[in-house]
């Protein structure tokens, strides 16, 4: 019952997406008959270090969707604080609902069911623009956010770059 719910769900966010499209990214689904998967590709935010990247990333959505919360995975290389080296997105709206058992998050913060893929995705363009390296998923993007900007600046660089080449 929670995966024909989950489904319709998804189809009827797919379908709003399509309809009115938002500047910034563009979804679709890995396989057509798969509604549960999603390819997703994100426009470097202007007037940040990504500007003129194109990213992509695949996001899996659980059977109990909305309840609980997609993963988010970077399949073009990101260097970022808040991204894991496996590509990864590590932000607050994509953690389970409830308290955080290490305490760095307030409930409000993380997964709640009105959060749709459209929210999703501005909020992960919302990280590019500005990284949070309190408790970050990368340390050493993290750490060399903090002490070396210049050579953090020529790591994304390479990164939109190589995202450009892929086109």
């Amino acid at each position: 019952m929670a995966a024909s719910q989950a489904s319709l769900l998804l189809q009827k966010q797919l379908k709003d997406l399509c309809k009115k499209p938002v500047d910034g990214f563009s979804a679709g689904l890995v396989d057509e008959n798969n509604v549960f998967e999603w390819s997703v590709s994100i426009m470097g935010p202007p007037d940040t270090l990504y500007e003129g990247g194109f990213f992509s990333a695949i996001m899996s959505f659980p059977q109990n969707y909305p309840l609980s919360p997609p993963t988010v995975r970077f399949t073009t290389e990101v260097w970022h604080p808040n991204v894991y080296p496996d590509g990864k997105v590590c932000i607050s709206i994509l953690h389970p609902p409830g308290d955080d058992p290490n305490g760095y998050e307030l409930a409000t913060e993380r997964w709640s069911p009105v959060h749709t893929v459209e929210s999703i995705v501005l909020s992960i363009i919302s990280m590019l623009s500005s990284p949070n390296d309190e408790s970050p998923a990368n340390v050493d993007a993290a750490k060399q956010w903090r002490d070396s900007k210049e050579e953090f600046r020529k790591r994304v660089s390479r990164c939109v770059r190589k995202s450009q080449e892929l086109l």
